[in-house]
């Protein structure tokens, strides 16, 4: 079996990641380009029972690991299983969602291969000379177009630029094991949970910055639950601890890309407008009317963000 274009699908927490299926759809359309079969691969315990639902967003075939070694994510293990079912199959395209694990894995990958390698994607295309990825550079001030050199081309997309699209077919099913090599292991974890979105699969995003004054998030946090949204923050608002690292957006930290994004006393820095780029609208809530964050936003809201934000939430409340 070949597999044309293979896509690498992270699940977690007994679900497909959204970003997942979304580069499984985005997969099949390759495939469809190249006239050629679409492979999907899941590694983890437990994992068999729910792959073949990939075959709804367009997989022909699906390769599982569930070996216990793959339980947590460890580099050295997920590239070494990576590598060899890549070796064995010979893909043209490889593709991934961008996520912290998946990021090191494919670029850990692309090493092991020789080959060529655009994170960050905002679109796939095929061109003359094979894989075009469309990404931003230099803190997204230049978008450009970059070919994708060597054989397989790896793409890693960002989340929630690519549409969900189920192309439903009966796809087959391949057990394959787990390398046997594991240099590292991990000895403990220890979880943040809470109901809130992912903040990089998010369809709203709201993000506090210095403006909020202190550790009180709470009109944003009304404001993320009335839209079904998540929470975020610039880093002045991480580093002085008013929120963790995790909710961190920017060059620094996540990348996102919601259909709105609500920057609430955020100025503006050039590492955080890197992160926010791709968002399908902008809309900046600031005090100062000089906060390098309105060159930027589609709509501007010149005002105290503790006033105008509980006046968004409730008018949302009613609509």
């Amino acid at each position: 079996m070949a597999a044309g274009v293979l896509v690498y699908t992270e699940y977690a927490d007994g679900t497909f990641k959204k970003s997942a299926l979304e580069a499984v759809s985005e997969g099949r359309r390759l495939a469809d380009s190249l006239g050629t079969e679409l492979t999907a691969v899941v590694f983890g315990p437990g994992t068999a029972d729910e792959a073949a639902q990939l075959g709804t967003f367009g997989a022909d075939h699906v390769l599982v690991a569930e070996d216990d070694a793959l339980a947590d994510f460890t580099g050295d293990v997920f590239t070494d299983t990576l590598f060899k079912i890549v070796k064995k199959h010979q893909p043209q395209i490889i593709l991934a969602a961008a996520t912290v694990s998946t990021k090191e894995l494919m670029a850990r990958l692309a090493a092991r291969l020789n080959t060529g390698l655009a994170m960050e994607c905002s679109q796939l295309h095929l061109g003359d000379d094979g894989l075009v990825a469309t990404r931003a550079l230099y803190g997204g001030k230049v978008i450009a177009d970059v070919a994708v050199r060597g054989l397989p081309a790896i793409a890693v997309l960002r989340p929630n630029v690519s549409a969900i699209v189920e192309t439903p077919r009966e796809a087959s099913l391949e057990m394959v094991a787990a390398a046997d090599r594991m240099r590292t292991r991990v000895t403990g974890k220890r979880m943040e949970k809470g109901d809130q979105v992912e903040l990089t699969e998010a369809d709203f995003v709201c993000s506090g910055g210095r403006g909020m004054g202190g550790d009180d998030f709470s009109l944003i946090e009304a404001l993320a639950a009335t839209l079904g949204g998540a929470v975020g923050a610039s880093r002045n608002a991480v580093d002085e601890g008013w929120r963790p690292v995790s909710d961190q957006v920017g060059q620094t930290g996540k990348v996102v890309a919601p259909k709105i994004y609500f920057a609430c006393g955020i100025s503006g820095a050039i590492q955080h407008l890197a992160g926010i780029r791709s968002s399908d609208v902008i809309v900046a809530i600031n005090k100062d009317p000089d906060a390098p964050i309105f060159k930027v936003a589609d709509y501007g809201i010149v005002g105290d963000l503790f006033e105008v934000v509980p006046a968004i939430t409730e008018e949302i409340k009613k609509s």
